[in-house]
């Protein structure tokens, strides 16, 4: 009995380190790497509907997200920057398995085939599906840049539980030219930056297929880095934001004024984005 206890308890353990749908972060040590001094922000951590995704590719981890199931968004993507080593960018759109089924397979897929393989199964219930974006007028807006990661991470970042509705002209100018911005910052001054990327949510302004609401529109994204030296000691923080219009515009802040903008936006006090706010201790 005490052996069999014991394999079942092994058996948990394995399959705890192998989800990525977690309860905490804190579970799977491996996803916690993304947040510097493995402090996790407390923004929104609390909302109802929020899932804590691993995100797996390649049956390797990449990066962390914070999942808001009701608005089918996410709340922030976080990660490490990597130098870009080129690479296409995927055609695929992957999808979540676990937030249809928890006890389906750990590691994102193509929404294409793992609908072929559970037929009749409805994959969109707690996120957003490649069909929503298809004619919406949205782009699919990368949170963490594609550009930020090296393969495969770079693919992994083609999941769509790291996109939200961007507005087109946003996408395709001036936020791209910030990630731009923030790759060369990060190449020339950084050994290594922790990144979060977010979105608020609307109140009311939704993609909708066939009358019914799919996914929010957010009305803002936003960005956050901390940049370390070569002995793992902060040395400048920042941050961003951008209404999602046409308006074209990327507000650079700091960590402390991108604080007080997301505090209009919670019920809960924002806290630090980054252990001591980005600052040696």
């Amino acid at each position: 009995m005490e052996t069999l206890v014991t394999l079942c308890t092994l058996l948990s353990l394995l399959f705890v380190v192998r989800a990525d749908l977690v309860a905490q972060f804190q579970d799977v040590p491996e996803c916690m790497k993304y947040f510097y001094k493995s402090q996790v922000p407390k923004y929104q951590a609390s909302i109802p509907g929020t899932a804590r995704l691993c995100q797996r590719f390649a049956n390797r981890y990449h990066f962390a997200t914070l999942y808001d199931t009701n608005h089918r968004i996410a709340v922030y993507s976080a990660y490490i920057f990597q130098p870009s080593n080129g690479g296409g960018r995927e055609r695929r759109w992957f999808v979540e398995p676990q937030l249809v089924k928890p006890s389906w397979q750990a590691e994102m897929k193509d929404g294409y085939w793992l609908g072929k393989d559970h037929p009749g199964v409805y994959l969109g219930e707690k996120q957003a599906l490649n069909e929503d974006y298809t004619h919406s007028g949205f782009d699919r807006g990368h949170l963490n840049p594609n550009g930020h990661h090296a393969v495969p991470g770079r693919n992994a970042t083609f999941t769509l539980t790291n996109v939200v509705p961007q507005n087109p002209k946003l996408n395709q100018n001036a936020w791209r030219i910030h990630e731009s911005q923030l790759t060369e910052l990060f190449r020339d001054k950084c050994s290594k930056a922790y990144v979060l990327v977010g979105a608020v949510p609307s109140a009311a302004n939704w993609i909708v297929k066939n009358n019914v609401k799919r996914v929010n529109i957010p009305d803002y994204l936003w960005n956050a880095f901390c940049c370390l030296d070569n002995n793992d000691k902060p040395v400048r923080g920042g941050a961003a934001a951008a209404r999602n219009t046409e308006d074209n515009w990327v507000e650079k802040l700091s960590l402390d004024e991108l604080g007080e903008f997301l505090q209009q936006f919670s019920n809960q006090p924002v806290g630090e984005l980054f252990h001591n706010n980005c600052m040696a201790d």
